[in-house]
């Protein structure tokens, strides 16, 4: 995979540049020092957890220095009249009740959409359950398949891509999931930098293929590689 001009980076929030109400150490300065270069920057994450203005601020009181427009994340969905199962990150109704209810949903004919497939993610504690195993739960329960709209699915990419005027080919994606974001982002065409903070475990680069352009320690690491590798002269 060769990059053609680096013309946009693609940056995942939750693990890559904050821990729940942490940030990870030296990411402002790094995501500072890349504004300074001449190449596009998006945000891009699957948090359903909460609303995108409420992770904006939760970035911008971390002194994040990013516009709530730079953002690229899930829909808002209207949940009065349901005709479709919509699954994100929501911990607190990952329950018999609620999964049982999504149950008969689907075996009544509503579609089955998962915003991700996440098996896992970061909290300060340690790792926790990301909605993957409950998608997979109701797909076996169900005989469905869920049609997924997040990382790593390839329109996702590219819809992030599509108002910077970019290709793939001129883009590159630095993330803490291997599969999601930087296999995600190799297959639609983009470079991938993955990073050893948020979920990252030993051992995750070698679970894709190809392996990411880059494995690197941390967020700020991966800034250094692009500004002296992709964008030197």
């Amino acid at each position: 995979m060769s990059l053609r001009r680096l013309k946009a980076v693609l940056i995942d929030l939750s693990g890559t540049l904050h821990i729940e109400d942490a940030a990870v150490p030296g990411a402002q300065e790094a995501l500072a020092r890349l504004r300074k270069a001449p190449v596009a920057i998006k945000f891009v994450t699957n948090t359903t957890k909460e609303c995108k203005r409420s992770l904006f601020e939760r970035l911008h009181g971390l002194n994040f220095d990013l516009q709530e427009q730079e953002m690229f994340t899930s829909l808002s969905l209207d949940t009065s009249d349901p005709n479709a199962v919509v699954i994100g990150l929501a911990p607190e109704h990952f329950n018999y009740q609620t999964l049982n209810t999504a149950f008969r949903l689907i075996l009544d004919g509503a579609p089955l959409i998962a915003i991700h497939k996440a098996r896992y993610y970061k909290k300060k504690d340690g790792l926790a359950l990301g909605p993957g195993p409950f998608v997979t739960g109701l797909e076996y329960a169900t005989d469905t398949r869920a049609t997924v709209v997040g990382k790593p699915e390839k329109d996702f990419f590219l819809e992030a891509l599509r108002d910077l005027d970019c290709s793939p080919e001129e883009a590159v994606m630095i993330g803490d999931d291997a599969r999601d974001d930087v296999g995600g982002a190799q297959s639609a065409g983009m470079l991938g930098i993955l990073v050893k903070t948020g979920k990252y475990r030993a051992g995750d680069e070698s679970k894709i293929n190809p392996p990411p352009h880059l494995t690197c320690d941390s967020f700020p690491d991966g800034v250094n590689y692009i500004l002296e590798h992709l964008l030197g002269s």
